[in-house]
């Protein structure tokens, strides 16, 4: 865009000026003297039909002389300031406006043609060479008994005429001009209103393409060109934190891995250089294997939630038993319930509960939540596992009894390797991305997963299932 766009309306406002000037110029001197002539011809042509039919018809059928109507028509003639006449079909001037009443006077006009106007009702020109200069003349035929007398003739001089052409285009050359003005002002107007913001976007643009996406782009509008502005700025804020959060994701992927790694180094080069006596190995040996498992859990769930990414979460939805889905996953952490001495409370409605949804990735969510819950619970304390209808919905509760989270760390808790200051002395094997991928799972399914926590005392998720129509069936 640079500067052409802005030269563009300059080079269109100039182009539309000179246009208007020369179409104002060339075309509208001869058409607004064409329609002032008509306009006069048909006002004349009125006059000299309404003559013949009268004045002029009498002195014809005797009802009047030629004195009388030479009064008449002379004062006619003041009030239309035009030279009236009549004349004979053989050419002779009867009566002029002009010249005074003389009977023995014969006055020819040679050549006289009454079809000079060639079907139209005025002609201009010299009117057979009986004026110096060109006239407006309209002719009327005089009739009596049918029969065509003569003709009345009028003639106008086209100085008026001009005249007032002359006036009509310094009118139209004085709205040209304040055209011309206006689009000036349309054209100031343009540039701050849209070249400017548009400009400001440009550069604004350019600072993002250049990785600067931390530049402010203020435009105060609240037209199409603000939105604009305000969705670019809110796509550079998003990308920034994009970039903050894969830088943060790198960090943690980095330090989960370095860590056992470090460890698992440490131990086996101790038992190496025998540092740690051979009697010894069995048990470093175990803590290997314990943070080989920590890697190999902490890669799978990586790539989960790849796999959850890039595939768009491919999910095989059915219709199976929410309730069953629960006793089996729980019945999988009874090991691990009685070294912390914890129990799982399961109240479930009904026998069965048929939900639809994809069986495996839901499993997952209740494990990844009855794991969390286990892991930060007291000793001898209950986790509840419930489920209830609610019109088309299914919904099932994770509760515990635990350490709780934080009221400002609620919101952060689905984010990828956050652990939670309270959280991070019981999860030492945690890899922060158990709650990340219920998210994702329970989000793919159109559905909806919340939390209600209290520091100190205890944390319950719960998230919604679409019920299958099969519940019917079965009832």
């Amino acid at each position: 865009m640079k500067k052409t766009l802005y030269l563009k309306f300059v080079l269109a406002y100039f182009i539309f000026g000179i246009f208007g000037f020369v179409i104002i110029t060339t075309f509208v001197p001869n058409m607004t003297t064409e329609h002032l002539v008509r306009e006069k011809a048909e006002s004349l042509y009125s006059e000299a039909t309404l003559i013949a039919n009268t004045y002029a018809s009498g002195l014809y059928s005797n009802d009047t002389n030629l004195e009388t109507v030479k009064g008449q028509l002379d004062a006619l003639a003041v009030y239309l300031n035009s030279t009236i006449r009549i004349i004979n079909p053989s050419g002779r001037l009867v009566l002029d406006t002009n010249a005074p009443l003389n009977v023995d006077d014969v006055v020819i006009i040679e050549g006289f043609d009454p079809t000079v106007t060639r079907g139209s009702y005025y002609t201009i020109g010299s009117f057979f060479g009986a004026f110096d200069t060109d006239v407006l003349s309209v002719i009327a035929p005089i009739t009596s008994d049918y029969k065509v007398k003569g003709y009345v003739v009028i003639h106008s001089d086209l100085k008026d005429i001009y005249e007032s052409a002359a006036s009509l285009l310094n009118i139209s050359y004085i709205t040209l001009i304040i055209l011309f003005l206006l689009s000036l002002i349309i054209l100031i107007f343009f540039t701050e209103m849209v070249y400017v913001p548009l400009k400001k976007i440009t550069r604004a643009t350019e600072q993002y393409a250049s990785g600067n996406m931390h530049y402010e782009l203020q435009i105060d509008s609240e037209d199409e060109i603000g939105y604009l502005a305000a969705c670019l700025s809110y796509m550079a804020s998003e990308i920034a934190r994009s970039e903050e959060d894969q830088k943060k994701f790198v960090a943690n992927v980095s330090h989960d891995f370095r860590s056992p790694l470090t460890s698992i180094r440490g131990y086996l080069e101790a038992m190496l250089d025998n540092t740690i006596p051979p009697q010894m190995h069995e048990k470093y040996l175990q803590i290997v294997l314990n943070e080989t498992d920590r890697l190999t859990k902490l890669t799978n769930s990586l790539l989960t939630l790849n796999n959850l990414n890039t595939r768009g979460m491919m999910l095989d939805r059915t219709d199976f038993d929410i309730n069953q889905v629960i006793r089996s996953t729980a019945a999988s952490f009874e090991g691990t319930c009685r070294s912390k001495m914890l129990s799982i409370e399961l109240i479930l409605t009904g026998n069965i509960l048929y939900v639809n949804a994809d069986m495996d990735k839901i499993q997952q969510v209740l494990y990844n939540l009855l794991d969390n819950a286990i892991k930060f619970s007291h000793h001898n304390s209950v986790i509840k596992v419930e489920t209830a209808e609610k019109r088309s919905k299914v919904f099932v509760s994770v509760k515990d009894t635990g350490i709780g989270i934080p009221r400002d760390a609620q919101k952060l808790i689905w984010d990828r390797f956050y652990k939670s200051d309270l959280s991070r002395g019981k999860d030492k094997k945690g890899t922060g991305l158990g709650l990340s991928i219920v998210k994702e799972i329970i989000t793919a399914h159109n559905e909806h997963i919340n939390v209600i926590s209290t520091e100190g005392e205890g944390s319950e998720f719960i998230f919604s299932l679409q019920k299958s129509a099969k519940n019917d069936d079965e009832d």
